[in-house]
């Protein structure tokens, strides 16, 4: 599982330019079941997706489809974590997570 922390490198009215393209990216992500949550970061530098991918480069052949990206808006810092606690409503969802139950 990785943290994707994206943080912007242009002025906001750059990035409003590209929201509506960047959010078609996001809702196919999520269509694919390879991001689960996302927002933006406050104050508003970035964002921030949690995703489902297990590999990293799937992962950055994923992140070269978004727009911010590909007019080079944002830099993307990927941090992949084990998941080993999960609040409990979460764990009856449609979302899967992969506990690691380490000793």
């Amino acid at each position: 599982m990785f943290i994707i922390n994206l943080t912007y490198k242009t002025k906001l009215e750059i990035i409003d330019f590209y929201i509506k393209e960047h959010t078609a990216f996001l809702d196919e992500q999520y269509k694919l079941g390879n991001f689960i949550i996302s927002g933006r970061k406050t104050p508003r530098t970035g964002g921030i997706i949690l995703c489902q991918v297990h590999n990293e480069l799937e992962l950055e052949k994923i992140i070269q489809k978004d727009p911010f990206k590909v007019n080079d808006l944002a830099d993307y810092e990927l941090i992949e974590f084990v998941p080993t606690k999960v609040f409990d409503e979460i764990k009856f969802s449609k979302l899967i997570f992969k506990i690691n139950k380490q000793k």
